[in-house]
């Protein structure tokens, strides 16, 4: 070959070698349940806002990784003297991807949206304190709360807080517009979802990956071949705990296990017979021994809890010995509660790993005070539709994974929990009206008890974050405060 054709070629091939090594600007990020649909003003399902939120769709604020509000869509925001003014200020230049520019009226638009009557958002009732909406100019939007609120600003992180564009807002369940760091490309259901750097965005500069797909993989036991292969580049939540130790001596791979807002209780009924005697209830939680549960379904990763707050959280209370494991007491409490031949009940856990597997052990539990589980599985998009939306269900095992949400107990008999208490009520209106945290911390002890006093759920375990990723994989976060996947803070090394 002649030497000085060859050189140029060698040269050629080498730098093209280099510039593949060096430009990997994709990613593949395993998820176990896909969402529904792509909107999370119309459905709860926390998959479309660990998808999308921050991604593609945009809130006010967001929650950073240390769990505080930072901004989000707008760029700073002032609160009057008597906490039911917000005055938020939006940066210029922001468009959709579809070309819209976005000014405050967009805003005013999605919030009347989200409260109006007719209104479908799973977090309506954030925007019912909404007394009026100012637009004083395009780059300024005033929101005037009826009450003070100490959680308005986490709330306007939400998903169901997304500002939309009105000319996209019907198509977004399954053609998302937004103005995030990424756009929507594809969506091929029961397979994944495509996402692509938006070359829009306000600081796309800082945006590294410039594709990212969500792939889903329901079944546990494939999660591990996908990621021993290279054919997923990261699972932040994977099923198959028990197979962790074997990722941890695999050096393609870090294993990384942190908490999650996630309290995982076994969710009773309240709304029918028999969870609305709380005898039934209490001797439940009495039934039910949580290590067992824990080991079984996290592979003993989960952290016990005792009520409805996350243990990491400086305001905890450590209420898991309020019920100790006493089928004597369970069996009691049943036969004063007029089931003496124990009772027939189902338990219908949607297809997670820690779900499926819980249900299994509480079933085994249960039977030895003579409750008699049928246990009768459930894909997601039934869950949300028959126990979520229909409640027809005796009882159920699910994440709660959105912070402060110990506001679901004060939905009454519109929310699938059924629980009603006035008490409840005002406590927890008493608790969003206080500005004060060491009376916040106070109430929300308060609020930590009685839900234990009452037995509303059989409480469990908070949720680990158990994350396997690739070796040279950098960015993701330890622990989730919201379920979100922050795309714009990933990159890979060499």
């Amino acid at each position: 070959m002649n030497r000085l054709f060859a050189a140029p070629v060698a040269l050629a091939l080498i730098l093209a070698a280099t510039a593949a090594l060096a430009a990997k600007d994709t990613i593949v990020i395993g998820m176990q349940d896909e969402p529904p649909v792509l909107d999370p003003t119309q459905n709860a399902a926390a998959a479309i806002d660990v998808i999308f939120s921050v991604n593609v769709y945009e809130s006010l604020t967001r929650i950073g990784e240390d769990g505080t509000v930072k901004p989000g869509l707008a760029s700073s925001w002032a609160v009057g003297e008597d906490g039911k003014v917000y005055t938020f200020k939006l940066p210029k230049g922001v468009t959709f991807d579809n070309g819209e520019k976005l000014t405050s009226a967009n805003v005013k638009w999605s919030f009347e949206r989200a409260g109006a009557a007719d209104s479908t958002n799973p977090t309506k009732r954030h925007f019912g304190n909404i007394a009026g909406i100012e637009t004083p100019d395009p780059e300024t939007v005033v929101l005037r709360l009826k009450q003070p609120s100490s959680l308005f600003l986490s709330y306007m992180a939400s998903g169901g807080a997304a500002i939309f564009d009105p000319k996209s807002a019907e198509g977004n369940k399954n053609s998302p517009v937004g103005t995030g760091p990424y756009k929507f490309k594809q969506w091929v259901k029961g397979d994944r979802v495509v996402l692509e750097k938006s070359q829009t965005y306000r600081d796309a500069g800082k945006v590294q990956i410039r594709q990212a797909t969500f792939k889903f993989v329901p079944d546990a036991a494939a999660q591990v071949p996908a990621l021993l292969t290279g054919d997923i580049d990261a699972f932040p939540v994977i099923g198959a705990t028990e197979t962790l130790d074997r990722f941890k001596g695999d050096s393609r791979f870090q294993v990384v296990v942190g908490s999650t807002e996630g309290e995982v209780p076994l969710i009773l009924n309240n709304g029918k017979k028999p969870f609305d005697d709380i005898r039934v209830r209490r001797a439940v939680n009495h039934a039910i021994e949580r290590k067992s549960i824990i080991d079984g379904a996290t592979s003993g990763y989960g952290v016990p809890i005792g009520s409805h707050f996350p243990p990491h959280h400086p305001w905890y209370v450590d209420l898991t010995n309020r019920y100790p494991h006493d089928i004597a007491k369970a069996k009691e409490l049943l036969k004063e509660a007029g089931y003496a031949n124990g009772l027939d009940i189902n338990i219908k856990p949607p297809p997670f790993a820690y779900a499926r597997r819980s249900a299994e052990i509480v079933a085994s539990q249960l039977a030895d005070a003579g409750i008699r589980v049928k246990i009768e599985p459930v894909e997601w998009a039934q869950w949300l539709d028959i126990v979520y939306k229909q409640k027809n269900y005796d009882m159920t095992v699910v994440a709660h994974v959105s912070p402060w949400d110990q506001d679901n107990y004060s939905r009454g008999k519109d929310y699938y929990y059924g629980y009603q208490n006035e008490a409840f009520d005002k406590l927890m209106k008493a608790v969003l009206a206080e500005s004060d945290e060491a009376k916040q911390k106070d109430l929300y002890g308060q609020i930590q008890r009685m839900i234990a006093e009452e037995a509303v759920h059989a409480f469990m375990f908070q949720l680990p974050r158990t994350g396997v990723y690739a070796a040279k994989l950098r960015g993701f976060w330890k622990s989730s405060p919201v379920s979100v996947t922050d795309l714009a803070g990933l990159r890979w090394v060499d």
